[in-house]
């Protein structure tokens, strides 16, 4: 891991400490006082400040499963491993069964191994349940004879109408989600997060034949709140 010279940005200190290219460009870890944030292609991704929409999340998917009826250890596939608040709070609750977190930035995985987000993670990727998949989400997804989970929780952008990469767009398109949904057992959950609203997507989860469509909002110090999109694969 390099460490670069600290910058500063108004009165805050910011060090750069790993800078990585790879197969989907530039990946940048970086201290800002005691946070930290990931830097994708230029653009900020995420950071250690506040979790809160992060575990909503996944909260919010096992509110939904229970809300009718729910199921014996439900499995879960994460999309994006990120700082790792959605990954410690998913294997925090024992009903969870099997537990997939789908990443495909190779410095982030040695970030929460042998790096500073390691204290976020907290151990989550050592815990029986959870299965690791170094691999594109996309491609993942795409595999004619992938796992179905009874729930997919998403957050891999900062959104369905702001991609990290332009081919994350076709995710949450007709074709995309129809491969969420064939993803998806019978009664499973789609829960996506946003940083802003997206009436256009929920429109999309629709036609698409996801029913139960709503948003959950976060609130945020400045600006338009997050958002959960949550949806279900009712048969």
């Amino acid at each position: 891991m390099t460490t670069a010279l600290p910058e500063r940005d108004g009165h805050e200190v910011v060090v750069t400490l790993d800078r990585r290219e790879g197969p989907f460009g530039e990946v940048v870890l970086r201290q800002r006082g005691r946070h930290y944030e990931i830097i994708a292609n230029g653009c900020f991704l995420m950071d250690t400040a506040d979790g809160r929409s992060e575990r909503l999340l996944i909260q919010a998917a096992l509110d939904e499963l229970d809300r009718t009826g729910g199921v014996a250890a439900p499995s879960v596939l994460i999309g994006g491993l990120g700082v790792g608040f959605s990954l410690a709070y998913a294997v925090a609750e024992p009903r969870w069964g099997r537990i997939a977190v789908v990443e495909r930035e190779s410095a982030i995985i040695d970030w929460h191994r042998s790096g500073p987000l390691g204290g976020f993670s907290d151990g989550a990727l050592d815990d029986e349940r959870v299965a690791v998949i170094h691999t594109d989400l996309l491609e993942y997804l795409a595999a004619s004879d992938g796992e179905r989970y009874d729930a997919l929780c998403l957050d891999i952008d900062n959104g369905p109408d702001w991609t990290v990469t332009d081919s994350n767009s076709g995710l949450y398109g007709p074709d995309g989600l129809a491969v969420l949904w064939h993803r998806l057992r019978p009664g499973g959950v789609l829960a996506v997060w946003s940083a802003q609203p997206s009436p256009d997507f929920e429109e999309a989860l629709r036609a698409a034949g996801f029913t139960d469509v709503v948003s959950r909002e976060v609130p945020v110090s400045r600006g338009v709140p997050d958002v959960v999109h949550l949806a279900r694969r009712s048969g």
